[in-house]
């Protein structure tokens, strides 16, 4: 990244003539590349001295990095057949010798020029200003959904799923404390967070811990870990959330007592392994997890990759709920986007069968910017079919 942006740099500086121009680019990008070595060689020295960075300053970096290059890159690779045209015809045509009134005013090219050189300025902090007014808020997703042989006991039963909350970066302060009061208006009869609680440093977790605390389940609450929770230190995460007292489920199941019928909660560990191998391993996984069903209860399957649901499908399992996706985060519509480029499912409710899945966009961020992807708190009602 820093390659591309010394080359951008030289290319935008270049493409126009005006002084005031080549400042502003110039400062643009040593800000941004500043920027990024700060934020690696914190995370990488687990430091944590990038968090004196403003907000809008990290969101602008990591705006410019993950979206701007890019659509740079893309641009350039169409512009070289045009730009090798014009030169080959450049070549061909006798050069016009400029008068000294017309070296010294500013053409319609020197304008269009110096327009195209404040592009990724304008185009990086226009994305930050609307990406810094999306990071406060969330908003509550509400489904009903029949399941075939529930238990009449529980038909109406409620669960606020709490998913990606990402403590950190980019999600602390008033989104997290409007997420507990949300939360806490549903009366939920349980409460149940499906992975992420931290973005990446376990500074972060005690902040995360007190908000779980916070969230109140009139029958329980469980929570299991996502791959950003594993970032920084895999072991210390689990002990510390283990002995937080907060039921926390790796590879084991709880049940919980509603209104006098047992809830199995199936919390799946998750899986490390990377590559074309993923979903088959996270199938064993799920398959291993079910050999601790318990007949008479009803079960819920919490698994942070959503990918999960295969199995758990094949098993009939009535009720998977998922996150990780972050609904696709950046997504043209329902239906293109990063979501389904990614995932088989990446938003809402999908159904096999007598099986149900719930993919939550999640609360928080590791990326400042959404499109067509809100963050959310999932509300499920069960209904007997």
């Amino acid at each position: 990244m820093v390659s591309l942006d010394v080359i951008w740099w030289i290319v935008f500086a270049r493409l126009t003539n005006h002084w005031i121009g080549r400042a502003v680019i110039s400062l643009f990008m040593l800000v941004m590349m500043l920027g990024l070595v700060a934020i690696i060689a914190a995370r990488m020295s687990r430091g944590d001295w990038d968090r004196v960075l403003p907000k809008f300053a990290v969101s602008a970096i990591f705006i410019w990095h993950f979206i701007g290059l890019g659509s740079l890159a893309l641009i350039g690779l169409a512009l070289i057949p045009i730009l090798l045209g014009q030169k080959i015809i450049s070549h061909k045509t006798p050069a016009k010798v400029a008068s000294a009134a017309e070296s010294n005013a500013w053409s319609r090219r020197d304008f269009l020029r110096f327009g195209a050189a404040m592009l990724p300025p304008v185009f990086t902090l226009s994305l930050t200003g609307i990406a810094m007014a999306q990071l406060n808020r969330v908003r509550v997703r509400r489904f009903v959904l029949p399941i075939v042989d529930l238990p009449k006991e529980l038909d109406g039963m409620t669960i606020a799923q709490v998913s990606d909350m990402h403590v950190g970066r980019f999600t602390k302060g008033e989104v997290l404390q409007k997420t507990v009061r949300l939360v806490n208006d549903m009366h939920a009869d349980l409460v149940l967070l499906t992975g992420d609680l931290i973005n990446d440093a376990l500074a972060d977790l005690d902040t995360g811990l007190e908000l779980a605390r916070a969230m109140e389940a009139r029958f329980g609450l469980a929570i299991i870990e996502g791959n950003h929770d594993l970032i920084e230190n895999p072991r210390e995460f689990e002990t510390r959330v283990k002995a937080s007292g907060i039921p926390f489920l790796l590879d084991e199941t709880t049940i919980v007592n509603v209104r006098g019928i047992p809830v199995q909660l199936l919390g799946l560990r998750w899986t490390r392994v990377h590559g074309e191998g993923r979903d088959a391993a996270i199938g064993v996984e799920v398959r291993k997890l079910l050999e601790q069903r318990v007949a008479d209860a009803f079960p819920i399957l919490l698994a942070h990759h959503p990918h999960a649901f295969d199995a758990a499908a094949a098993a009939e399992l009535p009720l998977t709920l998922s996150g990780h996706t972050h609904g696709g985060q950046l997504m043209l519509n329902e239906q293109l986007g990063f979501g389904p480029a990614m995932f088989r499912y990446w938003s809402g409710l999908y159904e096999r069968g007598r099986s149900k899945l719930i993919v939550s966009n999640g609360v928080g961020n590791w990326f400042p910017l959404r499109v067509n992807a809100p963050a959310e708190i999932v509300h499920l009602t069960l209904r007997r079919e």
